[in-house]
This record gives structure tokens, sequence and C-alpha cells, in this order.
């Protein structure tokens, strides 16, 4: 890694030892609270060390700048988290949980030599109830094996041999790490389906309480539940969407417990318009103009220096006139959906992929024009079919409540895919709701929702059908800024332009030119790549320490207009 630069983020310069205060579960909010981010002791070692030599800042990754470590570690090498911890007084309310955000990918716990719990899964949440094990004094230890080269555990765009599309392999702990106290009776979870004509309430782990819910008027509506349900008709409710995100703010009370969470009211369906299947929101055609969002940041990796760096993201894209990110092979941590929600920004949510990827079959053939393949045999290994179901039901059940959800992808460019009709029967009958990209980019086969296409280095150039067309990606056009580069020695782009303005030119061309035209012949959402720099990839709208916006804000604006319907 010494030999590519060392990009600081203006947020990461100013990081402090107690980073990711903020608390990370929107959506079931309560006032207990004790975070447990901060400086750990570390070790990398095959045994259970006897003493640390080194000391990390969770929840950045250890191969990211802002751990302290900054160094990659050889596959399969166990890494070892050690930190003490006291609980405040009044703390326990009955039970005592530990929550960690992710791990990278395999995680072992233990709470003062007790052995707590085993984790297995880079993207999703893991919760350990530690209550019986407390001491006044206590000592939390946590192993963690990464897995990469297996393909087994979906794994994104990680690779020990990075370089071009591949990034930095991430491991360990990278996200936050948390404490709360529950009554012994509490609430788990609290399911909302919204729609214009009826909201229903489904409160778990609670029989019967009270919602307290703010209207747009600020008025407090009071609903009783019973046997855990509720339902609101709503006269005249507030949609959602990119341009007015209203949130309904909920508060759920029992006689033990309370919490705090949120939803919002909006529809998504497919309408016939002119002749041509859109893509609606609300009821109404909706040009979904987005980008490319791989999620990595130059000092923290998978993990930003601050939640504010995706409020921050989100507002550079919508000061360039995008309302739609693909979150690309990459499941976030929820406060990146609640910025989405609350700042009004559309997301369009890949699985993340696992299994092999060949280049020849999965790059070659459909560049020669195999665009249509039986993936039925493809990656018959059961163990890797059945991790990846098992994650698409944890984005489903972890990210799925968040209303800036528009679009599910299942597989990207032939990564892992397998049986897609299947899976797309399998993900519609998780959400009933949100259009399907069964197979974005190409090896079309089986049911989905949208034509989706990938299109660089040629003309983009649609025929109308009898889906709506999503162009999902397009562009990679770049331009390498120096002194904000992660690799002077090589360049990974699509069209690579020597200077700013030769690179806005092109950029604005590619959407008056073709984008614009291809809109009107079907096309209903469009996915520039990409919204930052990522290592060697240097066609990013802005800079990998996300320092500079290399295209116009003023012009960009203008052609967000133009592309609406």
């Amino acid at each position: 890694m010494q030999a590519f630069c060392d990009l600081w983020t203006a947020r990461g310069r100013a990081v402090t030892d107690t980073p990711w205060q903020e608390y990370p579960r929107p959506a079931l909010r309560r006032d207990s609270y004790l975070n447990l981010n901060g400086l750990w002791d570390f070790a990398a070692a095959a045994e259970p060390p006897t003493s640390f030599d080194r000391t990390i800042r969770v929840p950045f990754p250890p191969e990211s700048l802002l751990s302290g470590i900054h160094e990659v570690f050889p596959e399969e090498t166990p890494l070892w988290y050690r930190r003490s911890f006291r609980l405040p007084e009044g703390f326990v309310r009955g039970r005592v949980l530990l929550h960690f955000g992710a791990v990278d990918q395999i995680a072992e716990v233990w709470v003062n030599g007790t052995a707590i719990g085993r984790h297995t899964g880079g993207y999703f949440p893991f919760t350990l109830d530690i209550t019986d094990c407390l001491q006044d004094e206590n000592t939390l230890l946590v192993r963690v094996e990464d897995h990469l080269s297996n393909n087994v555990l979906p794994y994104g765009k990680q690779k020990h041999e990075r370089g071009g599309i591949w990034y930095t392999p991430v491991s360990g702990i990278w996200q936050t790490v948390w404490l709360e106290s529950v009554p012994e009776a509490h609430i788990r979870a609290v399911r909302i389906d919204a729609a214009p004509e009826r909201v229903r309430f489904a409160v778990e782990g609670a029989s019967d309480g009270l919602l307290r819910i703010r209207t747009p008027e600020n008025e407090r509506i009071e609903l009783p539940f019973a046997d855990g349900r509720a339902e609101l008709c709503l006269a005249e409710p507030r949609l959602w969407s990119p341009e007015d995100p209203w949130l309904y703010d909920v508060t759920v009370e029992t006689a033990d417990d309370r919490v705090e969470t949120y939803f919002a009211i909006r529809t998504l369906d497919i309408r016939t318009v002119n002749g041509l299947p859109r893509l609606c929101l609300n009821g109404k055609p909706y040009f979904f103009h987005g980008v490319l969002d791989q999620g990595y940041w130059s000092d923290g990796l998978l993990t930003p220096a601050s939640p504010a760096c995706f409020a921050d993201d989100i507002r550079a894209m919508k000061a360039l006139g995008f309302n739609t990110l693909r979150k690309h092979l990459k499941v976030e941590p929820e406060l990146f959906y609640y910025a989405c929600d609350r700042l009004g920004m559309v997301v369009f949510q890949d699985m993340v992929n696992n299994g092999d990827y060949d280049i020849h079959r999965d790059l070659e053939l459909p560049n020669s024009g195999l665009l249509r393949l039986d993936d039925r045999a493809l990656h018959p290994e059961p163990d890797i079919r059945a991790e990846f179901l098992r994650a698409m039901e944890l984005t489903v059940r972890t990210r799925g409540q968040h209303p800036c959800i528009c679009c599910w992808t299942v597989f990207n460019e032939g990564w892992g895919q397998f049986d897609s009709q299947a899976q797309y029967e399998r993900l519609r009958a998780l959400d009933p709701t949100r259009p399907i990209d069964t197979t974005s980019g190409w090896f079309f086969c089986g049911q989905s929702d949208v034509e989706s296409v990938h299109i660089y280095a040629m003309p983009v150039r649609v025929q109308p059908g009898d889906k709506p067309i999503v162009l999902s990606e397009f562009g990679g056009y770049a331009y390498k800024v120096p002194g904000h580069s992660f690799n002077p020695y090589a360049t990974y782009s699509y069209s690579l332009y020597p200077t700013q303005e030769a690179f806005r030119r092109a950029l604005e061309d590619l959407y008056r030119k073709e984008v614009l035209p291809a809109r009107d012949n079907g096309l209903c959402a469009a996915i520039y790549t990409q919204l930052s720099d990522v290592e060697d990839e240097v066609n990013g709208l802005v800079t990998y320490d996300r320092a500079l916006c290399k295209a116009d804000e003023a012009r960009m604006r203008e052609i967000a207009e133009l592309l609406q319907f």
C-alpha cells in the first residue's frame, strides 16, 4: 500500500480518537446507548495474544489510513480486538445487548473470558446478549477472520490483488460497536407498511401500547395498538420524493419500553404513458437521474471519516441535479439510508455478489455480443448459492424499511449469477412493492421488471420495448486531477480527458446528445459511472478525497431539468 498516495479527506483530518458517536440505528432509536468506538488494542496473530502491541481506531478497517494500522494482512490472518468498559450507573434496565454494525467476515466474541457468540457475513448487523457475564470492569475480546478468496461469502469489489475495477480488501470491524439496555419485555422491531390509503404497523416484542405520530401540520396523532397491530388512515398524506422528502416521526410506547422510528409514504409502479412503459413515483412518470456509488473513501475505505460524509456526498450529487444513487455491490450502515431518506435521494440497491468472476464469461463474451445465457447451472456450489440467498434476505430485512430504496438489483454483469428466474420470484416474495432489476448489464434470462443495459465506449442507443429501460451503467469518463489521485502509476477509465474543460464538454454532450433522445425512446433511468474516483478508477464526478468536483454544477442542473418528464 505504501507505493500509493495517502489521500486524506477534510473530515478524515479532523477525526478524533472517539469517532462515529452518532446513534447507529435511526429506524429503532432507544434512549439507552453506550458507544464503544474509539481506540482498541489490536494484534494480528494465529493464537490469542498474551499482549497487544498495536492500537486501532474502531470502526475503521485496519487496511485504512483512519484506523492507524494501514496494513493489508495475509488472507485468513486472525485479527484480535480488545477493549475494556464500565457500564454507567443506572444503565442496566434488564438485559444488556452488545451490537456490531458489521464485521468482515467471521467474528467470534468473548466478554470477560466467556464465549458469547459467533457471526458470519461482512455486511450485516448482529446482536449478542451479554447480561449474564457482566462485571464492574469488563473486557471485550473479538477475533475476526476474512476468507475472501474462497468466494463463498459476499465480497463486492474487494480483491487481494487490487487494481483496475478491484479495490483494496477490507477486513475486521468496520461499523459501530455499541451497547444498550432493554427491559425483559422489549420492542424488538417496528414494521411499517405505508401506502397512501392506509399505514399498517406491526410491533414485534410487544402486544399492547400507544403510537404517537407527527403529521406535516405538526399535529400529534395517538393511536393505540393491540396484539402488536394498528392501522392508520390519513386524509391527505404527504408523499415522499427527492423534491419533498417528508418523514413521519413515530414514537412507540409500552408499559416497559419506548422507541422512536419513522416512515414515509410513496408509491412505485410501472405505467404506460404515451405508448411507452414508464417507472412512476407517486403515480407520475419520473426520470431516475443517478450515479453509481461504490461507497469507498480514500482514508477510510468502506468506512467514511464520519456519517456526515454520507450527507456530503448526497448534497454534492443533488447540487449537480442528480436524484438517485445506485449503491453498487455494497450494503451501507443504516445512517447512509437515513441520510438519503431525510435529504431526498433515491437509492437503487444492489445485492452484494459472491461466487467467482470469470473475465472470459462475465466480460469478454458479453462484449462480443452474447447478452443472453441460460444461468440455471451457473455457480452450482450449494454453499455459494445458500450464502447469496441468505444475504439477499438480510438486505431486504435490514434495509427494506427505508423509503429511499426504490429498486433492487439482484445480479450485476453475471458475477455470481445463478437461476435468476427463481431469484426474481424469491425477491418478489420478500418485497412485493419495489421494481426489480434481475440482471443488470447482461445475461438476461427469466423475469425482470426492467430492461437493464450497460453501455460504455459506444453511443447510448435504446429501442422501445415492453418494459421500462434502465441504463444501469454508462459513461465512465475520466479526468485525473493532479495531487488528488491514489495511484500515480496506473489509470483505469473508459475515456480519459486531458483537461477539466474537455471532460465537462464531453460529459454534457453525452447527456444532451445521447441520454436526452434515449429518454424519449423509452429510457426511464440512467446511472452514470460514477460518484467519486476510487483507487485506480478516476472516472468520478468528484475526486477520491472528495476535495474537488470535476463537473460544472449549473450546467449539470440544466441537464437534470431537461431530463424530467
